[in-house]
């Protein structure tokens, strides 16, 4: 960060002062011209938090799509119906038994166990055939799109949350002051997204740690990088990559599970979440996990404030950051150094 200063001292300015700005708006009560000028803070705020957690549940789905197709080099374009998938599994497991957490169990076992077929039966056979992988990722996409289709129809699917997490709860940010009492208003939040960003954070770290401080993190960036090298000293590599990408799999499930409950499961949620993935992941850097979360974080925020204070352009201005981030740091802006 020092080091980063002294090169750009007038950059490094203009984000000190950018973040100033943005604590002032989310702690400080607004004045009656800056309400008058941009709305109620109250809308503000939830914007800025629902732009955060739906980061969350882009940053879940886009990372098991860097994983596989960042760092592994598999062009999983099937993953969006992986995400669709694990949806409909934590529906129904979580109408069945009455249990929550169960449904996230449920949906990472059975999307990981279809992940580790299309690694078996796709993948290892069309190794660094990026066309055919695309090719054939959307054939597969197309017909588990129909089979959901045939198996749960057209309708919208809610995951209903256990009764500890049901309601809002109160967070110390003021929205506004009471004209009566004079007191001040703070704003209420939902507290199960709240809970699953928590998780979305943990699981990161997590993956983080896994990826750069353990040993299987170290044979997955060996074997992308020189994968024969690596199997010529004993390690079999193939049983490494196929556990990966069980994983990257998984969490796409468990992402369906978290869509389903905040929002619902229906059909074309799988291509929405695999373009999401995409945009994440070039706006990010491929195979970084923190770029993940970045760009995550980027598209949530994008999304929630352009369809408050811009909605016609709401899908544009998405868009419009990939674009910039292309033409500037086609990278991404967390890359990967090898």
């Amino acid at each position: 960060m020092v080091q980063y200063a002294q090169r750009r001292p007038i950059l490094t300015a203009v984000w000190v002062l950018a973040a100033a700005i943005l604590l002032w708006a989310i702690f400080a009560p607004w004045p009656e011209g800056l309400e008058d000028l941009i709305g109620r803070k109250k809308i503000f705020l939830n914007a800025l938090f629902n732009g955060i957690t739906l980061g969350a549940l882009y940053f879940l789905v886009a990372s098991g799509f860097t994983l596989i197709f960042g760092l592994m080099k598999n062009v999983n374009l099937a993953h969006g119906s992986l995400y669709m998938l694990g949806g409909y599994i934590g529906y129904e497991t979580a109408n069945a038994t009455g249990w929550w957490l169960l449904s996230f169990v449920a949906a990472f076992l059975v999307v990981a166990v279809l992940g580790i077929a299309l690694q078996l039966v796709v993948f290892r056979r069309m190794e660094g055939q990026d066309l055919k992988q695309t090719l054939v990722t959307i054939g597969i996409s197309i017909v588990l799109a129909d089979l959901m289709l045939w198996i749960w129809g057209g309708d919208f699917y809610q995951i209903l949350t256990p009764q500890s997490l049901t309601g809002p709860i109160e967070l110390p940010l003021i929205t506004g002051i009471s004209r009566r009492t004079g007191e001040y208003i703070y704003l209420t939040y939902p507290i199960v997204r709240l809970v699953i960003l928590v998780a979305a954070i943990a699981i990161g770290i997590g993956m983080w740690l896994v990826l750069n401080r353990t040993r299987i993190g170290m044979l997955v960036r060996a074997g992308v990088d020189d994968r024969d090298m690596l199997s010529a000293v004993g390690v079999r590599i193939q049983r490494v990559f196929v556990l990966v990408f069980a994983f990257g799999a998984g969490l796409a499930g468990v992402a369906g599970v978290i869509g389903g409950t905040f929002q619902s499961v229906a059909p074309g949620e799988d291509l929405r979440f695999l373009l999401a993935s995409l945009v994440v992941v070039i706006v990010g850097g491929m195979g970084s996990i923190p770029g993940a979360a970045l760009g995550a974080l980027l598209i949530g925020l994008a999304e929630q404030f352009g369809s408050v204070y811009a909605p016609t352009y709401a899908v544009v201005l998405t868009f419009l950051i990939m674009v910039v981030v292309l033409a500037f740091r086609p990278q991404g802006l967390v890359a990967v150094s090898r």
